[in-house]
């Protein structure tokens, strides 16, 4: 069984946080539009990418399930 580092944990919960925020932003930012023609593509995968570093830069500060 291989022990995985305190660094390896950390990229893995950080990036399914991050994930998960690009997902919740995509769904958000594409829920505004009242048809799916008027999507403004661009604004979701600007607004996705920009949450999912914002959520990047938020975990540096920590994350309660790496210990």
């Amino acid at each position: 069984m291989r022990i995985e580092s305190k660094s390896v944990r950390w990229i893995k919960a950080a990036g399914v946080r991050a994930l998960k925020t690009a997902a919740q932003t995509a769904a958000a930012t594409i829920g505004v539009s009242m048809v799916m023609s008027d999507v403004d593509w661009l604004a979701v995968g600007s607004a996705s990418l920009l949450a999912g570093i914002l959520s990047l830069l938020t975990s540096l500060g920590g994350l309660p399930e790496v210990q």
